[in-house]
């Protein structure tokens, strides 16, 4: 077993970093990391060195052997690597916040991986994923690529239809946040319980849950209604679901769903936002502004606790738990975005979803689902129709494509709506969408 693992990790200079050095470090004994390499681009130079240094004094303090390499040359990160791990963001946090003013502005949902920001997000990201691929298979053809970039699925989706590559896994924090908090909702530990979740990243439900192997999921659907203190975890805002929506459904839905079962709520408390300079991009850049503050204390040698409002809680653990499972083959179950191939019955074979997959050394192998629910069936095969659809957009620069996505998604009330706001965010970002 090889003892000299390098991983690579594009997006290095992110505030997110930390957290992932963290969990390396507390699963050293498992997992022997020898290189970490941080990559970043020209306009990240400044935030990959101060991240980097932060890095190095949290290796220096666990006293453990593990080199911390900050690099612009993406290529030489590549050379070699056991693992990549992407966590880019194109166009940087100014990006994201156009995508949701804009969006608001027009009467439309603004949010980082739903809706029109959600697809003009992939228009930036996926081309840039696309190269990364290439890469990858030139320099290093048997790393898997774990993708914790937004929006994850549709990323995943490019790479299934577009590449030959065979060794990417899209990674999401949402599945691991659902199960702890049916954990907490049953009083156990989180490695006691096991889900059946059916959709695509983002927008799935819990439609079973497990105790030990054992389906307990009426007792967790009922306690889950009750519990009017676990409104952060049912969905991002608190805002409570009815509990005939959730008997009717017979699911449990992830906290994304808040914008499409709430939408009208989320338009007025987002025009407030709008009014206020305080859409969610600009919270995240003021938080982001802090933490790198923090990060530049040479006093500081471990991951501060601010960095949990940053939004990405256990991503650590969702990204180490599922390299450490590749590469000592635990055959453990967790959740990721992969390749349909019959997982799904009555979704098509090329398209990705989010599933419960037994990991091994030789990758993901799926859970069937058979067929998806009926009560959820038509909601996830729209938002599967709208992900096809900008994903072709994304590679081809296909506008019809990109308007008839936009016209799919539930999120969008009108077709002259869709074409006002793709027009508005394409001359927002026009210098990240030459394929347009």
């Amino acid at each position: 077993m090889n003892k000299n693992l390098k991983i690579a990790t594009i997006g290095g200079g992110s505030s997110y970093t930390p957290e992932l050095v963290e969990g390396f470090i507390r699963g050293y004994e498992k997992l022997p990391v020898k290189e970490l390499w941080l990559v970043d681009i020209e306009e990240g130079r400044e935030k990959l060195k101060t991240v980097s240094a932060l890095a190095q004094r949290m290796v220096e303090k666990a006293g453990l052997p593990l080199q911390i390499i900050p690099t612009l040359n993406r290529r030489e990160a590549l050379e070699g690597a056991d693992f990549v791990t992407t966590q880019m963001r194109v166009g940087l946090l100014e990006a994201r916040i156009k995508d949701e003013r804009i969006s608001i502005a027009n009467g439309m949902i603004g949010q980082e991986t739903n809706g029109a920001g959600g697809m003009f997000k992939g228009f930036r990201t996926i081309p840039v994923i696309l190269d990364i691929v290439k890469d990858i298979q030139e320099l290093c053809p048997d790393a898997y690529m774990l993708n914790f970039s937004n929006p994850a699925g549709m990323i995943s989706e490019a790479i299934v239809r577009y590449t030959d590559y065979k060794k990417s896994i899209g990674l999401c924090n949402v599945p691991i946040g659902m199960q702890n908090g049916f954990a907490k909702l049953l009083g156990v530990d989180r490695a006691r319980v096991r889900m059946e979740i059916q959709g695509s990243n983002h927008f799935i439900f819990a439609t079973d849950i497990f105790l030990d192997g054992a389906s307990v999921f009426d007792q967790v659907l009922n306690a889950y209604i009750d519990n009017k203190d676990n409104a952060s975890m049912r969905n991002i805002d608190g805002i409570e679901y009815s509990a005939d929506l959730i008997k009717g459904l017979n699911a449990i839905p992830c906290p994304y769903h808040n914008y499409y079962f709430h939408t009208q709520d989320q338009l007025v408390k987002q025009n407030k936002e709008y009014e206020n300079n305080e859409v969610r991009g600009e919270v995240v850049k003021k938080t982001e502004d802090a933490l790198f503050e923090l990060y530049k204390d040479h006093s500081l040698s471990s991951k501060p606790a601010q960095l949990e409002q940053r939004g990405g809680a256990l991503y650590s653990d969702a990204a180490c738990n599922l390299i450490n499972s590749i590469y000592n083959n635990t055959g453990d179950i967790q959740y990721v975005n992969i390749k349909n191939n019959g997982t799904v019955t009555n979704l098509p074979n090329d398209c990705v979803v989010e599933a419960a997959c037994v990991i091994t050394a030789d990758g993901p192998k799926a859970i069937a689902l058979g067929a998806l629910k009926p009560e959820i069936n038509g909601y996830i095969q729209m938002i599967k129709s709208f992900e096809h659809m900008a994903v072709k957009a994304a590679v081809e620069g296909d506008r019809a494509a990109a308007i008839a996505a936009l016209n799919m998604n539930p999120l969008c009330p009108s077709d002259a709506l869709a074409n006002q706001v793709f027009d508005a965010l394409l001359e927002a970002h026009r210098a990240y969408l030459p394929q347009f």
